[in-house]
């Protein structure tokens, strides 16, 4: 029986990091939109563009911010299927767990 004592607490410890993860995704799924929104408003706006640092507005070139902003998104993509694919593989590995108890409680 602590066996399966010992594969629920790492259940739980998993889904705990699993939620932990999907908040931290989720985070980068909004900073991405944010990104976009902005790549899209740099599209649309004039030469003059502005960046905020801080509490300071600058001037910043527009050919620079782009090619952060785009940067920016690239890694933020990256992020996201990184822990898409973390996700994917604790997810698999709490079914495993719950299928091992279950198969424990039925002998």
């Amino acid at each position: 029986m602590e066996s399966s004592e010992r594969k629920i607490q790492e259940i739980q410890i998993l889904e705990q990091n699993l939620h932990n993860m999907l908040l931290q995704k989720q985070n980068f799924q909004i900073e991405m939109s944010e990104t976009q929104n902005a790549l899209e408003e740099l599209e649309i706006s004039g030469e003059e563009t502005y960046k905020i640092i801080g509490q300071l507005m600058l001037k910043a070139d527009k050919e620079t911010m782009k090619k952060e902003l785009t940067e920016k998104q690239e890694t933020l993509e990256l992020r996201i299927k990184t822990l898409e694919k973390q996700e994917n593989g604790m997810s698999k590995k709490i079914e495993n767990l719950r299928e091992e108890i279950m198969g424990s409680m039925k002998k």
